[in-house]
């Protein structure tokens, strides 16, 4: 079913011509248009007119001026809009945290990938160097010929240096694509790096490489099997739920990141799909992703800034292509605090999936009290994550607190199925579940969570 916005210029009810000057909305199968010229024709049959006109058969219909609605357009243009409104300087105070800043923060840190990584290369030269030339030089006798003759570990930091360059290519794309999307003008941007370079200011090397490596945690094959520990019990909550393509659920994903949950939820059929993220980072390289036309049209070498645990130097320098799938225009990223962007969605979504996300809060509580305001009564949140407190938290709370906590506030904890773990606590809700994240899959280190999983019901 499409939904078109038309000027009638005249349609017949009952063979009856019928005069209508003013706007309306008429739903139809799109299969059944003839395009005729500039005008289009209706050909005889019952058409989903109900909500207009009661009791007729719309037999034949005449429509100019034709605007084509897609809902899902629809919905991306009216945030655009929303997104460019709140990028202004004059909204709010300009400070770090204005949107606008840290957009310009981030690109300018993009921007400076080459650089800043060059000088960690220099640096591991330097550290290089400190050891004794009889056991680097490959000058010397035979017995005492050491790293160069053996490793070649000069050749291992030339290839780095190089690598980098290759890299410096995504960057230099994803910043291209950013200036353009968020329309920041090149003399802007310059303009701030300037004022930022002038005091010494460092980019953040760490947000680019975390933003990057989730390409290959969300977007590539390699990560296949990181999500797949992670997605099927949501994933599998949210499929048993009743929905309709025509009456979707209303599903927001906070903490979104590169948004590859966002898009396998779209895929399920029947939900109208919100993301949110705060990370500009995270939004550059998300925007760079769904603007991708072709799979695994990019490639990049993920690990070269990070040494240890590697079993051999091919792994290290290794290539990672994405995006293994497009990304689908009917997800909708809302950028910013989850805490503060969705002020006027009272009671409006469905469901909240938050994928390890709750743990990112400063203050936990206001977290919870978003996610139930959020939701209309009856509806649900699908937790599964960690309890990895950040920087500088208000308040550190143990897994018993915060299922006590979010009762207190409105949920009732729904039963989940034993696959998604095993009871964490006896006579409490949470399941834990070993779950990899952002982990090299041919490193000699793990890095995984007893994430727990819950499902809650606003009462």
């Amino acid at each position: 079913m499409s939904i078109w916005n038309t000027t009638m210029s005249e349609y017949l009810l009952d063979n009856k011509r019928i005069k209508k000057e003013d706007m309306v909305t008429i739903a139809w199968l799109a299969e059944d248009i003839e395009t005729l010229g500039s005008a289009v024709v209706l050909k005889a049959g019952d058409y989903n007119v109900s909500r207009f006109v009661d009791n007729v058969t719309v037999t034949q219909v005449f429509v100019t001026n034709i605007t084509i609605v897609d809902p899902a357009e629809s919905r991306q243009q009216e945030e655009y809009s929303r997104l460019q409104h709140r990028l202004q300087r004059s909204t709010g105070a300009w400070d770090t945290s204005h949107p606008r800043h840290r957009l310009l923060t981030a690109l300018h840190a993009f921007h400076r990938y080459k650089e800043r990584n060059l000088v960690e290369t220099k640096r591991w030269r330097d550290w290089y160097k400190k050891i004794p030339k009889r056991q680097r030089a490959a000058c010397i006798p035979i017995n005492l010929l050491r790293v160069e003759s053996t490793v070649k570990y000069t050749r291992k930091l030339n290839t780095v240096d190089h690598l980098f360059e290759s890299n410096e290519r995504l960057a230099h794309d994803i910043v291209k694509h950013g200036m353009g999307f968020y329309n920041i003008p090149q003399r802007e941007l310059d303009e701030f790096i300037k004022q930022n370079e002038k005091p010494g200011i460092n980019t953040d090397r760490t947000s680019v490489s975390q933003a990057v490596k989730h390409f290959v945690r969300d977007w590539a094959d390699e990560g296949h099997d990181e999500r797949q520990k992670a997605f099927p019990c949501v994933l599998g909550t949210l499929a048993n739920m009743s929905r309709t393509v025509e009456q979707p659920l209303r599903v927001l994903l906070p903490g979104g990141g590169l948004g590859r949950l966002a898009h396998e939820v779209d895929g399920l059929g029947g939900f109208e799909v919100t993301m949110n993220e705060w990370s500009m980072y995270m939004n550059l390289a998300y925007r760079y992703l769904a603007g991708r036309s072709d799979t695994n049209s990019n490639s990049f070498h993920p690990y070269i800034d990070w040494w240890s645990h590697h079993a051999t130097t091919a792994d290290l320098q290794r290539s990672v292509s994405f995006p293994n799938r497009l990304a689908s225009r009917s997800v909708v990223l809302v950028e910013g605090d989850f805490t503060t962007v969705f002020a006027e969605d009272t009671g409006k979504y469905d469901v909240i999936v938050t994928l390890f996300f709750i743990d990112t809060a400063r203050n936990l509580v206001s977290y919870l009290e978003n996610i139930h305001r959020l939701l209309r009564p009856g509806g649900q949140w699908v937790n599964l994550g960690p309890l990895l407190y950040g920087s500088a938290p208000f308040l550190q709370l143990s897994l018993d607190e915060i299922l006590a906590l979010s009762e207190d506030i409105g949920f009732v904890f729904q039963e989940t199925d034993a696959s998604c773990g095993d009871i964490t606590i006896p006579g409490m809700a949470a399941r834990g579940k070993e779950v990899a994240y952002a982990q090299n899959e041919k490193g000699l280190s793990k890095n995984a969570y007893q994430a727990q999983f819950w499902v809650a019901k606003k009462s």
